[in-house]
């Protein structure tokens, strides 16, 4: 394993007091997967503070619960006053909820986040810096029949061993216990079974620099059984997988996934696709069904990908056996005096595992697809090194449950925040660079939707997040745009929504000189292949996913007031949006069996999109005898329309609010005297 101190870096954290000595040795534990993942680990530093009267105080200063290690700032540490913290330890019983209000009680910043569920444990460490990761190689060792033996046989008294216990209290006491117990001068790190390794030091330095050559023995430990090498640092998607994709053939049969999934989930929920070799490879495994229903590497990890995933796409039977499972271990929970009776988790799974689709995350939000994806790719490297090592063995199905139904890991998911209206939901946008499409795609994934957009030309900004992307395509292009959809569905798993808004203006002439130019002639047919069959391109590539939409299939046309009132010298224009026009009456008179609406919008006076330009306003405006400014303002309320509130409607019609109208045409232009 790579050593990544950086002597200059860390001296300029350094500058910052132990806040910053602890943030940066934070920061790189947080930014190798193969020692923490989402969330995953913590650290901790102690030191002294100051009171409201100057008074030292020895404070430990403790990652803070919802921060990531990766990207920790000094604010993500919590202060606590050290001694009480250790005090605690002595107590004989001590409950969750008042262990987090204890904690809190002792916070020297009532602003601080809540402090680390372990952050009694890291009282107790004597050592002044404390790092603690869930290390894969340290996990691929513990997780097997003889994990202890194991431990020893690597590290004989070196390390402290501590069985598996619950975090909480409970893990801090036996720690405490263990520690005293086995604990001498020359101890270098404490190995906790199925739950990683802590390691420490007179400064972060040193508790790094012990983990680093720790887990590399580790590392060279399992390459010496035979073990496959890990993915570490590199896990994720090579070039090669990336390229490979999934067949135009398995669309429908993700989409078909994807609804099943939802229907269990009773919500709309994406799927992604993990495009990895070890992944393909597990998934081709013989006993995969086996190996892969053991159980988590770690039970952090279970709140983000459930007990073991999906094998095959039967999901009726996953949740059924996921309700036996909570019918079989809920009851110790629900005793009389308890302070709630448990609720049942939705029962669809996180992870697919299939021969022929390969390997699949879900979730509400794109991030939560990620992370799964991320967490099972460590898992599978688990199993294979457990499994080269005599047999992977994860935790018994109560511990799973109590971690899974554990208040304090659900207060975890409770702090991601209610999903938004369109959260699970996907939307496929055309025209997506600029102008309406663009706005549409914005407004849209405020929504809480994922979005795919494709236009001809590239978005200003690619990388706009996991659930943003671009595709640049062009819609007369029937290949182009079903390899969007296909790409769409390899990313979200579906699609739910098609926002329609690639177009052009066309020729601005009369309509007797098209035969007097044959270049005219051209730029009519341009207007139509781009206005009418680009559109048509993308519904009929769109059909057969949108069909299983989970939600209901929406789809919103951008047509033109030029439909109920066209103008002079718009001939191709006004006639290719009448023809789309129909083309969605069409398409909603044949997609209401499928549940799929069909909806059009008419803006008019949209002036910050790419059909208009000053030149083109000016002279628009000169038809009619107005302004430039008074064109821009030539509707009934006087107002001038932006792409962004065309893009809030739109919006608004792909939301509950338009779930029983279809085939409808809604002007927004500020009222047309020549339409009303």
């Amino acid at each position: 394993m790579q050593n990544r101190w950086d002597a200059s870096e860390a001296e300029r954290w350094a500058a910052l007091g132990d806040l910053g000595e602890i943030t940066f040795g934070s920061r790189l534990v947080g930014a190798d997967p193969a020692l923490v993942l989402h969330g995953g680990g913590n650290t901790s530093i102690k030191g002294t503070s100051r009171d409201a009267w100057g008074e030292p105080v020895p404070t430990l200063w403790v990652k803070g619960s919802g921060w990531d290690l990766g990207t920790i700032e000094p604010p993500g540490f919590a202060p606590l006053r050290l001694k009480p913290v250790q005090r605690l330890a002595e107590l004989e019983q001590l409950s969750d909820t008042e262990m987090v209000n204890q904690l809190r009680i002792h916070l020297l910043d009532a602003s601080a986040p809540n402090p680390s569920v372990e952050a009694i444990l890291h009282a107790l460490l004597p050592q002044r810096a404390v790092l603690h990761s869930h290390a894969d190689a340290v996990l691929a060792l513990t997780n097997t029949g003889d994990g202890d033996a194991r431990v020893r046989d690597l590290w004989g008294d070196r390390i402290v061993v501590v069985p598996y216990v619950m975090p909480g209290f409970d893990l801090a006491r036996r720690c405490a216990v263990e520690w005293a117990a086995q604990a001498h001068d020359g101890t270098e790190a404490m190995v906790l079974a199925n739950h990683g390794i802590f390691t420490f030091g007179a400064t972060v330095r040193a508790a790094y620099d012990s983990m680093i050559a720790l887990i590399s023995e580790a590392e060279q430990c399992l390459a010496d059984a035979g073990a496959p090498s890990f993915g570490g640092s590199d896990a994720g998607e090579t070039g090669a997988s990336r390229a490979r994709g999934i067949s135009p053939d398995t669309v429908e049969a993700v989409a078909e996934l994807r609804a099943a999934i939802s229907a269990a989930a009773g919500t709309p929920m994406l799927l992604r696709a993990v495009h990895d070799e070890r992944a393909a490879a597990f998934c081709a495994r013989d006993d995969v069904a086996s190996v892969a229903r053991r159980g988590p590497a770690t039970p952090d990890h279970i709140i983000r990908t459930k007990q073991f995933p999906m094998v095959g796409r039967d999901v009726g039977s996953f949740a059924a056996d996921y309700r036996e499972y909570f019918d079989r271990n809920h009851a110790r929970h629900d005793q009389p005096g308890a302070h709630t009776t448990l609720t049942m988790l939705d029962p669809a799974p996180r992870v697919v595992l299939d021969p022929r689709l390969g390997l699949w995350t879900a979730g509400r939000r794109a991030g939560d697809c990620d992370i799964a994806a991320d967490i099972y790719l460590h898992t599978i490297d688990v199993i294979c090194a457990a499994e080269a090592l005599g047999g992977y063995v994860a935790l018994s199905e109560a511990d799973l449950f109590d971690v899974e139904y554990w208040e304090l890991e659900q207060a975890k998911l409770a702090r991601s925040g209610t999903p938004a209206g369109l959260a699970g939901q996907m939307a496929l946008v055309t025209g997506a660079a600029s102008g309406i499409g663009r706005a549409a795609a914005d407004a849209l994934a405020a929504g809480g939707a994922a979005v795919v957009g494709i236009d001809l030309a590239e978005a200003p900004d690619q990388h706009t997040g996991t659930a943003r992307h671009h595709a640049v395509t062009d819609v007369t292009d029937p290949g182009a745009v079903a390899a969007a959809v296909t790409g769409a569905v390899e990313r979200f798993g579906g699609i739910d929504i098609v926002v329609a808004a690639a177009g052009i203006f066309g020729p601005s002439a009369p309509l007797g000189s098209l035969a007097d130019d044959a270049g005219l002639g051209t730029a009519w047919q341009q207007t139509f292949d781009i206005n009418v069959s680009g559109t048509a391109n993308t519904l009929a590539a769109a059909h057969r996913v949108l069909r299983h939409s989970p939600a209901g299939g929406r789809v919103v046309i951008v047509g033109s007031k030029n439909v109920p009132a066209p103008g002079k010298g718009a001939a191709a224009y006004s006639a290719s949006k009448a023809a789309l026009t129909q083309l969605a009456r069409v398409a909603a008179l044949e997609w209401a069996a499928d549940g799929i609406t069909v909806n059009v919008v008419h803006p008019d006076g949209v002036f910050d999109t790419g059909l208009w330009s000053d030149e083109l306003i000016a002279e628009r405006a000169a038809a009619y005898g107005l302004t430039s400014e008074q064109y821009r303002r030539r509707n009934l309320l006087g107002r001038e329309l932006a792409s962004a509130d065309v893009g809030a409607l739109i919006a608004q019609m792909c939301g509950p609010a338009f779930a029983h109208t279809t085939g409808a045409q809604i002007p927004q232009d500020g009222g047309s005297d020549r339409v009303i």
